[in-house]
């Protein structure tokens, strides 16, 4: 007890009054590694005990390029992909302080306390500082926080005095460094330091390391120069190769890649010419309303990769999401099957947990193995690693294609299944369990967009989904969730979990779900008022 004493003292202790050192200066590096070194004892006591005094500070910054993430519909929005994490307040001593860019609906929140099992929304809201920037501008929440002292002074002060605290946050970057060492508190993600090893070019050295398939191509690329000789070498060693990728070594949801298809019957003299001339001109970027000129100015500053793009009958896409928690211990904790979208399928729109049993075991043994590797580089948290998969005659083929090192599409879905339901993933069997040893599966989206869905406020979603049964059941522990709720009024956009006892059903609530939607705003304003509501049958949509 003494020693446990005596480590919480130690925990407490780092959030100092002393000035902030400069951002990136040695002084900075030296506190987050102090700082970084003293959580693996917070997650060894505290974390295990659910009635531990604890504190998860939520950062949902997307510290990504900005340009790119500009392209993407309602972006801002995506911050409250981690109100996931509001369902840490069913452990009744923890807090959680949430800060956000603008401010959040109350409405939104009621709506995920609501689904916490066991807890009043009361003594959860007790328990819950939401904050905000009050700024809508295009840049990352964390750097919005670290322009404001008063707020990073405010979420000091909102830390119980004794309590351990810790930042959850999207992904690390710098900025999240400097917040963290203002803050006084760890990070539970990867030092920074390390964030070559989930970049294109880094991901492809540890895919090499592992002895893991991958796209035949060729990494850290910066100059448009280097870039032609990539594509022309590549088709040369590959004559029948259709297409070519070009990736961003920073790109984000397939948005920060291009497609080159190639001319047929050329001979390799011609081909180089004809991709010297006209590789500006005929890649499609993913992104939309990306000009060409804006994608290779990007791939400049922070550099990519050039792979060949995987042909194949039957393909699919599959991810698995790996931990390595704080004590070194490296997990599998899902698997998934990605839908896909855009410009040759580039796009990630949704997917459906877990992955095809045909491949499961494989999968997710490539992924740890690749888990494995990054440990070894010192990697922390959670990470996702991506993979496209090709049947043949004698099997599936699996390519390693990108290491997301963050929270990503399949984060909060799969939290919001572990935490609505208290069950846990298999690793072995690959299926998830409740505590009752019942199976459970769920199809995910972030990108349910229609223009008829514009202007449905946050209630009125919400009153649709209860008149309807859109909801999650508790005591089935099996329904319908939905997240970035703020995004819908403008952008038409919405995002969903949908859980079921089998996959079917998973996605059949997902159906539902947009055949109600559908039927509610098809030319109907007064659906928007709640009134002259759409019953299931005339919707020619069964219960």
């Amino acid at each position: 007890m003494d020693e446990q004493v005596s480590t919480l003292t130690e925990l407490l202790s780092g959030r100092s009054l002393n000035s902030d050192p400069a951002p990136g200066s040695d002084e900075e590096l030296r506190k987050f590694k102090k700082i970084q070194k003293g959580f693996s004892n917070q997650f060894e006591l505290f974390f295990p005990d659910n009635l531990a005094h604890k504190t998860i500070i939520v950062i949902p910054s997307l510290s990504l390029d900005q340009q790119v993430l500009a392209k993407i519909d309602g972006a801002l929005y995506y911050e409250e992909r981690l109100l996931c994490l509001l369902m840490l307040l069913r452990m009744p001593r923890t807090h959680v302080i949430y800060v956000s860019s603008m401010p959040i609906d109350p409405v939104i929140i009621d709506y995920y306390l609501s689904l916490l099992p066991g807890i009043t929304g009361h003594h959860a809201r007790e328990r819950l500082t939401m904050l905000s920037c009050y700024d809508m501008s295009p840049v990352s929440l964390t750097d919005k926080i670290l322009q404001r002292p008063s707020l990073v002074e405010r979420i000091k002060k909102s830390i119980p005095a004794d309590h351990v605290a810790h930042i959850a946050c999207f992904n690390t970057t710098e900025l999240e460094r400097t917040l963290a060492v203002r803050l006084g508190v760890p990070v539970y993600g990867c030092d920074p330091a390390l964030n070559y090893w989930g970049t294109k070019s880094g991901c492809r050295k540890i895919f090499l390391d592992a002895c893991v398939h991958m796209p035949p191509g060729v990494g850290d690329l910066y100059s448009y120069e280097h870039i032609v000789h990539a594509v022309a070498a590549l088709k040369d060693m590959y004559p029948g190769l259709r297409k070519a990728i070009l990736k961003l070594n920073e790109g984000f949801s397939g948005d920060g890649n291009a497609v080159l298809e190639f001319p047929q019957h050329l001979t390799n003299k011609e081909l180089f010419e004809w991709i010297q001339v006209n590789l500006d001109k005929k890649i499609v970027p993913v992104a939309r309303d990306m000009t060409t000129e804006v994608f290779f100015k990007k791939f400049e500053q922070m550099g990519g990769v050039v792979e060949a793009f995987i042909e194949g009958e039957t393909k699919s896409s599959p991810s698995v999401q790996c931990r390595i928690n704080p004590l070194g211990k490296v997990e599998v904790i899902s698997t998934h099957d990605q839908l896909l979208a855009g410009e040759s399928d580039q796009v990630f729109v949704g997917a459906h947990f877990p992955c095809s049993e045909v491949y499961q075991a494989n999968i997710a043994a490539l992924g740890k193995t690749i888990a494995e590797e990054l440990k070894k580089k010192g990697v922390m948290g959670r990470f996702s690693i991506d993979f496209i998969s090709v049947k043949r005659d004698e099997g599936w083929d699996h390519y390693a294609i990108e290491i997301n090192m963050r929270k990503g599409g399949t984060t909060h879905p799969y939290l919001m299944l572990q935490f609505l339901t208290n069950g846990y993933y298999d690793e072995a069997g690959g299926q998830f369990l409740t505590p009752q040893n019942h199976l459970r599966y769920y199809f995910a989206s972030d990108n349910l967009q229609r223009n008829a869905y514009k202007g449905l406020t946050p209630p009125d979603l919400l009153d649709i989904a209860m008149f309807h049964g859109l909801h999650f059941d508790g005591s089935a522990q099996k329904g319908v969730m939905f997240h970035m709720i703020g995004a819908l009024s403008q952008f038409g956009k919405i995002g969903v979990v949908c859980i079921g006892e089998s996959r079917e059903e998973a996605y059949s609530f997902y159906e539902r779900t947009v055949a109600v939607l559908d039927a509610e705003t098809d030319n109907m304003p007064c659906g928007r008022s709640g009134k002259n509501r759409i019953p299931l049958e005339k919707a020619g949509i069964d219960s």
